[in-house]
């Protein structure tokens, strides 16, 4: 059932429920299918799952060969998942996604990852579907398929053999796919349970994962889940059998309860008594249901190489054995949508027309869905079929229609479709070649005893049987003979006993005309054995009169001719019509021996004068075999007649008395030659055995070498155009992966844009041969440069720094890799710091250098004001006549004038560096002078006229007035204090 999101819906996040890993380590696990346009869809369904969904996930997205993926490392930052590129051996964990790598395809295997080369074998590069097919067969319904955005079809078989297995299927709405190729493809095969957009799909995809039937689907409980043998399944099939009309009681129980559990989990339904009570009230899930146990996995020309074999084996035998004016007739048992049923028509075609030979063709198609019989006969199938059939195939067999392809006429004229049950319905007649693959499966064996009968009463004597590569004949190797065990070909054997039980079998329905399907044609004909018969009648007439029997060459007795009794008899136990079985005491070895002999000599063997004890009386009897070779068949068969000669009757009472010796003798004697006869006949067997052993190995190893060079040939043809188109959606898949490096890097280049453009400092970047790679703008203005010099050597032109060795710096650098800074000027005398550096990448390799130049000519020239203003201020401390101290920021002294040296009696070593208090003996050690000083320091205040007097080593007492200013610091210098002193001991004190 197909599910729409709706848009309301579709920006829906999806929940952060809890998905609890199954015991046992048993989860589900998802395979994604992506190509062209597939990163942009796998990038939203990962985004809205949570880090713990209780799933493993391994994405098979087309990858070009040739080049690094960086799949993983886009995805690990769209997804809380944990994202790895896949190995070979890695075991899948839940919360974990795996990254098919380039040049590789990827199956499954015990939930561990497989890697193989691509294209391993010649075969055509389908990764999805290779992996998809992989994970069916490993997980069954524990499967779940997710078909995204690309070209092609891809995936479509694949996800068809999901949902047969009984897993789950997702396919991405074609609105939001970038490319609805595989999409459109996979929809439109009907195999899609969801067709949603990746963003709703995660949500959908959490409530399936968490659903008990598919955590809990392989373990060895699951009959206690869905048990076959209680009232609710009865009801279920009950159910069916009124919807359908078709009993599938004898249908596999493991299919019909991977289906049922399929359906479950599509209905949210945990127990079987909820869904039994779903489909009393729903005939569309009845339907469903329906189809889901019918669901069909066919393609056209599904193993080439067996249609190889048809062409070179059995259509050959099926034409020779063909009656002038006779049509050749197909039936294609269990026919699904059709594919199979033309593939073989078409084949027959390209083989009659290859051998020049013109003649009608009947193909029967059949299937018990009538749904998928109706699309059979339309003859209209998708696009998608180009990854199958041969362009020259599609040209010749087929007409291009909106929506896909439609078979010609001429091929659609030659085969008729029809609903029917092989096992209550009756059979064709008159066939040469029957196919019936993978459906005798789903068969258990009262059903396969049923059919088999059929399929050998509707071939013709010569008629052929193909069935799949996992059935095979069982027990009915009294009906069929191997052609091919390969390919599961079988030859229809003669036998009568069959025949006519399953004419009476269908003798009842063949009177009702309603009960034959439609169309076709209602008689039953009876396997004609006239020819035999009327040879057989030929030779005994014109040479004998005697008891015989007519044998294959199995010694199964065909006909009965003459009273037989003497010589034949029935055996205890099973019934059997084995001649060997039913000889009696003394002719079985000699039938044997004379059987073997007609049938390496292709000639009549007789033999004469066997004892043959019969009612107690010891027969004399000529035996003759001779082979009959019917122009229709290629078995042998052969007449074995018996002649009485003569009759001896001995009563039992009296044998021991009449014996004489001469006839003890014979006796002995015929004893004898029994025995060395039978030696002859082993004997003549164990050569026989190993000529043909010796022959079946040289032809076989000639085949095998033809097949492999011919194979090889065919496959290298086949591939060139899908390789191409593989090829196309690996471009397209790098080409998206290169877009969203080219969005980020175009991020980058408008960062760096937007930086270059905001630094207001000249940059200039060389690479290692000194031509110019980029600048900033305001290196245009101070280096003289224009946009034609980028890829230009730096020494083409004249740079406008007065720096003559700047290639030699810069060679240096390359060198050395020390960074290098030097103050240069310009033409116009503008000072500059320039700096050279290592140009590096990011794994560390040296690719240029880079010179920076900071506007340093401001700094410069204050420098040289601050410089002339400390000069000038200098000078007139040095010639002032008072005594002047400057201190700095701790009140040390940072100099002093001349008339301070000499007024002290100081000298500059013992004064400078000293803090004003320890000066002269700590004379200036004054407290009410220490306050002043330290609060013009925080308070930027100053003081005048502070009068002390003291006696000063070497001058005596003297009377000073301090007067004493903050100096403006410099920028990033400590405040300054001058201090003036002036002698006034002479001067009166102020009032």
């Amino acid at each position: 059932m197909k599910k729409r999101a709706s848009p309301a819906k579709r920006s829906k996040p999806a929940p952060s429920t809890k998905v609890r890993h199954a015991p046992g380590g048993s989860f589900p696990v998802v395979g994604i299918g992506a190509s062209a346009g597939g990163l942009e869809a796998v990038t939203s369904l990962l985004r809205s799952l949570p880090a713990e969904t209780g799933m493993g996930f391994v994405l098979v997205q087309h990858l070009d060969p040739a080049h690094e993926s960086a799949l993983t490392t886009l995805l690990s930052r769209a997804s809380q998942l944990t994202v790895l590129e896949a190995k070979d051996g890695m075991p899948v964990q839940p919360d974990h996604l795996y990254v098919i790598p380039p040049n590789k395809k990827i199956g499954i295997g015990q939930r561990t990852l497989r890697l193989l080369p691509r294209g391993n074998g010649g075969d055509l590069h389908t990764p999805v579907d290779y992996f998809f097919r992989t994970l069916a067969a490993d997980q069954g319904g524990q499967a779940i398929g997710i078909i995204l955005s690309g070209t092609g079809s891809d995936g479509t078989l694949g996800l068809e053999e999901i949902k047969a297995a009984g897993g789950i299927t997702f396919v991405q709405d074609e609105v939001s796919a970038k490319y609805a190729g595989m999409p459109s493809s996979a929809g439109a095969s009907g195999c899609a349970d969801y067709i949603l957009p990746p963003d709703a799909m995660a949500a959908e995809l959490l409530r399936v994962g968490h659903h008990p039937h598919l955590i809990h689907e392989q373990r060895a409980g699951k009959d206690d889940v869905l048990p076959v043998d209680g009232d609710d399944f009865k009801q279920i099939c009950a159910l069916l059998r009124t919807h359908s009309g078709v009993d599938f009681t004898h249908y596999k129980p493991a299919t019909l309860r991977r289906r049922i559990s399929r359906r479950m989990v599509l209905q949210k339904l945990d127990t079987l008594k909820e869904y039994a009570a779903c489909l009393r009230g729903s005939p569309a899930e009845v339907e469903a249901l329906f189809q889901d146990i019918l669901i069909c996995v066919t393609g056209f020309f599904r193993d080439p190489k067996m249609f190889d074999l048809l062409k070179k084996k059995i259509f050959p035998k099926i034409l020779k054995n063909r009656q002038d004016d006779a049509p050749i007739r197909l039936w294609v048992a269990g026919c699904s949508t059709g594919e199979e049923a033309y593939s073989l028509v078409i084949a027959l075609v390209e083989f009659l027309e290859k051998v020049g030979v013109r003649c009608p063709v009947q193909l029967f198609g059949t299937d018990i869905n009538e749904s998928v019989v109706s699309r059979a006969r339309t003859g209209l199938y998708p696009e998608r079929i180009k990854d199958e059939v041969s362009a020259e195939r599609l040209r010749k067999f087929f007409t291009k229609v909106d929506g896909g392809y439609r078979i010609n006429k001429a091929i659609r004229d030659q085969c008729m479709f029809a609903r029917q049950n092989l096992v209550e319905d009756p059979p064709f007649s008159h066939m040469d070649l029957i196919t019936c693959r993978n459906v005798l499966i789903y068969f258990d064996a009262a059903l396969q005893k049923k059919v088999f009968p059929v399929f050998h009463y509707a071939l013709k004597p010569h008629g052929c049987l193909v069935l799949g590569t996992a059935e095979s004949i069982g027990g009915f190797a009294d009906l069929f003979a191997i052609a091919d065990t390969k390919f599961r070909i079988y030859e229809k054997k003669f036998t009568h006993s069959r025949s006519s039980r399953v004419l009476a079998r269908f003798s009842a329905v063949q009177s009702k005309a309603g009960s034959l399907p439609q169309g076709l044609s209602r008689t039953l004909v009876e396997p004609v054995v006239g020819d035999i018969r009327k040879q057989a009648d030929a030779v005994v007439l014109s040479q004998f009169a005697p008891a015989g029997v007519v044998v294959n060459s199995s010694m199964e007795i065909l006909q009965f001719r003459g009273r037989t009794g003497p010589f034949l008899e029935n055996t205890p136990g099973e019934a059997s019509l084995s001649l060997l079985k039913m000889a009696r005491q003394g002719l079985a070895v000699e039938l044997r021996t004379l059987i073997a002999k007609a049938t390496k000599q292709k000639r009549h063997a007789e033999k004469s004068d066997i004892q043959v004890r019969y009612e107690g009386r010891m027969l004399t009897v000529n035996v003759k075999v001779i082979p009959l070779l019917m122009p229709n068949f290629s078995e042998i068969f052969f007449l074995v007649l018996f002649e009485e000669t003569s009759a001896v009757s001995v009563p039992a009472s009296r044998k021991s008395q009449t014996l004489r010796p001469s006839a003890t003798q014979r006796e002995l004697e015929q004893l004898r030659d029994e025995l060395d006869a039978t030696k002859l006949s082993l004997q003549n067997i164990i050569e026989e055995q190993d000529a043909s052993n010796e022959e079946l190995r040289a032809a076989n190893e000639e085949i095998l070498s033809s097949n492999e060079e011919l194979q090889s040939t065919n496959e290298e043809m086949e591939t060139a155009t899908e390789e191409l188109q593989s090829t196309n959606e690996e471009l397209v898949t790098l080409n998206d992966e290169l877009q969203i490096r080219n969005v980020e890097l175009q991020e980058l280049s408008d960062d760096m844009g937007n930086l270059f453009s905001s630094v207001d400092i000249p940059i200039l970047m060389l690479s290692n041969d000194l031509c110019i790679r980029r600048y900033t703008p305001r290196a245009v203005k101070v280096l003289n440069l224009i946009a034609a010099d980028i890829g230009r050597p730096i020494s083409d032109f004249k740079i406008k720094l007065n720096l003559p060795n700047l290639q030699d710096l810069i060679l240096e650098v390359l060198e050395t890799l020390h960074i290098k800074e030097q103050e240069v000027q310009d033409l116009d005398e503008r000072w500059y710091s320039l700096r050279i550096r290592p140009y590096k990448t990011v794994d560390n390799r040296i690719n240029g250098v880079v010179l920076t130049l900071q506007d340093i000519d401001a700094i410069k020239r204050t420098l040289a004001r601050v410089e002339s203003a400390l000069s000038y201020a200098e000078a007139i401390v040095a010639t002032a006549r008072e005594p002047l101290l400057i201190l700095d920021g701790e009140l040390r002294v940072k100099t002093a004038n001349e008339s301070f040296y000499r007024t002290f009696g100081m000298t500059p070593p013992g004064t400078q560096g000293k803090f004003i208090y320890d000066l002269g003996d700590r004379t200036w050690d004054i407290p009410q002078l220490r306050e002043l000083l330290e609060k013009i320091l925080s308070q930027h205040s100053a003081f005048q006229d502070f009068r002390i007097q003291h006696d000063f080593p070497g001058i005596g007492m003297k009377t000073m007035l301090l007067n004493a200013r903050r100096l403006a610091p410099e920028p990033g210098q400590p405040p300054q204090i001058l201090l003036a002193l002036e002698d006034v001991t002479a001067r009166p004190e102020p009032p």
